[in-house]
């Protein structure tokens, strides 16, 4: 329990946020005002001051998850965070976090180098401005290290490292010899029946399966690599849309959204209005890099993004010899690039271990000296990435055309790319790089050594899924498939399920003109997709021999689908479904993946979280492939007396309320009434609009949504909204630390000034940063 004194050196850790300052490097004066709710609004005079001034005021809100964070990216968060964060500081090391970050910053255009260089000089400023340091570097004994240029590219590549294709390859690889080809490549989200695409918008599309007999070798490999063979083995998501001004209550267009990722404190966005004679930009900005990544308008066109999940990653099974000195590739061994490398634990004792590449990359599982291994070939760090160019051209684009122009080379991460214009253009671009290669590279790991699965090139720009103005003027994604599995390139082969985006275009498709104030009651939408699905099996289920388990399905036949915070159905739905996914995950033996060598990849996959997106589509096609012996009835009684036993009486806000965690409150429990920001309840589930999902085997209480929620009224921007889940500031002090969840928890959200006049009106502090006196 923290004491008044420690209150007061947590206070004593607030910068200064008023009053005149003098910034190093400054060419003239910078303004920083800060609205009610803490929003820095930033004006400039030139570009290089602009972005200056944002790394100061990032450095001043948020300096210890910047550093935290390029420590994330740079194997060196264990320093701090002890042994808990050993085997990713190893894997970041093995995947040369450092060397890629460095080559893409010496290969940018000289644009992006002077964004970068003046970015870090603000960030450096702020460390010698005298301020005090944040309350974490004191609990840590430690000392602000200097911020490079480079440290922004790490930054965010870190925030987006390994999302998506590869987590699912790896996981149907490690389900082969538990329960075979066949039922392993059922193991993919569901469906939902039929894909709900976003381009064409509005048109569903049959998945591909998976060609077995195609797969067959490489299915016969992986499983002798594993120590099996063939007969051993018989037995997120964010949310955004786009209206077109034909469809609008304003007669502009209107987009909104909500990204989501695991609750992280501080968040992983942060809300800033950042002005120079170039550009005029408001939006979510990323602590530790310049600019407007992912969701901003700049005064003529506004964009947002979700996560596109284009495959963007391979696996390459690997046969090594000579002690891992050689590994086989086509009729020969290619020589291996071996070194040693060496990580500090918090706590403990250094951790070395040893790096492997092959021509496909390290190697990330597996060891190369008993002869198997799997490589990782990712779009992330395969070849030179020129993404912060695009940050450099994206504030000049005046239209959704421009801007997707300006996108070019993008490449750190996949995105749905959003946006409308002042003009009255919405449009959806897949911003990303996608190798070009076969479409069997993405189901499983596949052979390394034979050429039928290398890379042949990238899909150009211009051939990436594209529309502008559809008819119809409706744009949704919500994570589901972008285009049908039939597109000339191979883009993915795993998704979101479409329940999201139907639910979304369901309630845009109304009939009503859709209005700025319409956007967070889609937000807050809690309808399950799944009511009819469990509706239709329960009512044909005879437990009257089993009163609690009845009792159970009466209320779940009677329940409206509906995952409010303040309803007991929706709990005690929650704890069947988290039974039922335990039972088959147990009956499967699927549990068993994990202990598996290849599993160890930081930070793994969850066999309970993967089966949870497979079970509806089993469910569905009465599929009992994996049930070993029992049928689906069998499976849904014993979950149904299962969660019975369970049952609380609590609400699902009660049970699914989340608890954000500081990282250093598990190191520091006595700080951690003050480190850790209060939440409230919440509804929502990972299947609704509002997804705000769990972890299956850890229980009812939310680990991640939204982690903000906007609205952009194109060109009338001074009616735009915004709410992230926590604050503006990373001082647990602050009172801006926490103000915001309020209003998110309801799904709410606050102003988003743009006009100055209003802005030096309603400014609640002001800070006005001065080049030095000569």
């Amino acid at each position: 329990m923290t004491t008044d004194a420690d209150r007061d050196a947590l206070e004593a850790a607030l910068p200064p946020l008023s009053g005149s300052l003098s910034l190093s490097g400054l060419e003239a004066p910078v303004s920083v005002r800060r609205d009610a709710w803490g929003i820095p609004h930033i004006k400039a005079v030139g570009e290089a001051d602009a972005y200056r001034a944002l790394g100061f005021v990032h450095a001043q809100d948020r300096l210890f998850q910047m550093e935290l964070t390029r420590r994330k990216a740079l194997g060196r968060a264990a320093e701090w965070l002890g042994a808990e964060a050993a085997e990713a500081d190893i894997l970041v090391r093995r995947l040369g976090m450092e060397q890629a970050c460095r080559r893409d910053y010496d290969a940018l255009a000289d644009a992006a180098k002077a964004m970068l260089q003046a970015y870090a000089a603000g960030v450096n400023a702020f460390l010698e401005s005298g301020a005090p340091v944040p309350c974490e570097y004191t609990l840590l004994g430690a000392t602000p290290e200097t911020w490079e240029p480079w440290h922004s590219i790490a930054v965010m590549r870190r925030l987006g490292l390994l999302m998506g294709s590869i987590w699912f390859k790896l996981w149907r690889m490690l389900a082969l010899p538990i329960v075979g080809a066949e039922n392993a490549l059922k193991l993919r989200y569901d469906d939902g029946g039929r894909d709900l695409l976003c381009i064409p918008p509005g048109a569903q599309a049959d998945r591909f399966e998976a060609d077995l007999a195609a797969l067959a070798p490489t299915v016969d490999h992986l499983l002798k690599a594993m120590g099996g063979d063939a007969s051993d083995a018989a037995g997120g998501g964010s949310n955004n849309w786009a209206v077109g001004p034909d469809r609008t209550a304003t007669g502009r267009p209107i987009l909104a959204g909500d990204p989501h990722r695991v609750f992280e404190i501080p968040g992983m966005y942060a809300q800033h209005h950042l002005a120079c004679d170039r550009f005029d930009m408001i939006g979510l900005t990323v602590p530790g890099v310049p600019g407007f990544p992912h969701f901003a308008h700049n005064g003529s066109v506004a964009y947002c993004v979700t996560h596109a999940f284009m495959d963007i990653h391979d696996l390459y099974l690997e046969q090594f010899t000579d002690e891992g000195r050689a590994v086989r590739f086509g009729e020969g061994f290619e020589p291996v690039i071996h070194r040693r490398d060496r990580i500090a634990v918090r706590g403990g004792a250094d951790r070395e271990f040893e790096i492997f590449e092959t021509r496909h990359g390290p190697v990330i599982a597996g060891d190369p000296r008993e002869g198997v291994g799997l490589s990782l070939r990712s779009v992330q760090f395969a070849e030179t990435d020129l993404s912060f160019d695009c940050l450099t051209r994206m504030p000049a684009a005046s239209t959704v055309s421009e801007l997707y122009e300006a996108t070019r080379g993008w490449g750190l991460i996949d995105h749905n790319l959003v946006a409308g214009d002042t003009a009255g253009a919405i449009g959806h671009l897949v911003r990303a790089r996608v190798p070009v290669r076969s479409r069997d590279n993405g189901w499983l790991p596949v052979p390394g050594w034979t050429a039928e699965h290398e890379w042949q090139g990238w899909i150009a720009h211009e051939a990436m899924p594209c529309v502008i103005d559809p008819p119809g003027g409706l744009i949704v994604t919500a994570n589901n498939r972008v285009v049908a599995d039939d597109h000339p390139d191979y883009l993915c082969t795993d998704c979101h399920p479409p329940y999201r985006a139907e639910r979304i275009l369901q309630r845009l498709d109304s009939g009503a003109p859709f209005a700025v104030a319409d956007a967070a009651a889609i937000h807050a939408d809690t309808q399950s997709p799944h009511l009819d699905l469990f509706r239709t099996r329960l009512a044909v289920l005879g437990l009257r021999e089993q009163a609690d388990a009845e009792r159970l399905r009466q209320d779940l036949l009677a329940w409206d689908g509906r995952m409010d915070a303040d309803s007991t159905s929706a709990a005690a739905y929650n704890a069947f479904r988290r039974a039922l996914t335990r039972i088959v995950t147990v009956r499967s033996r699927l549990e068993q993946a994990t202990a598996h060598r290849f599993a160890a990849v930081a930070p793994g996959v969850s066999p309970q979280g993967q089966v949870w997106w497979a079970v509806p589509t089993l469910l569905r096609d009465d599929d009992a492939g994996m049930l070993n012996g029992l049928t689906w009835d069998d499976v849904l009684s014993e979950a149904l007396s299962e969660a019975a036993a369970t049952l609380t009486g609590k609400t699902w806000g009660e049970e699914h309320q989340p608890r954000f965690a500081h990282p250093l409150s598990a190191q520091f429990p006595d700080w951690a009434q003050r480190l850790d920001p209060p939440s409230l309840p919440v509804g929502g589930d990972g299947d609704t609009v509002l997804a705000i999902g769990i972890v299956p085997s850890a229980g009812p209480t939310a680990t991640y949504g939204a982690l903000a929620r906007y609205v952009f009224d194109v060109g009338n921007w001074d009616n735009s909204r915004w709410a992230v889940f926590h604050g503006t500031s990373g001082h647990p002090a602050s009172p801006h630390y926490a103000d915001q969840n309020t209003p998110w928890s309801a799904c709410e959200m606050v102003p988003m000034l743009y006009d100055w006049e209003r802005i030096a009106a309603e400014a609640k502090t002001v800070q006005e940063l001065v080049p030095p006196r000569a």
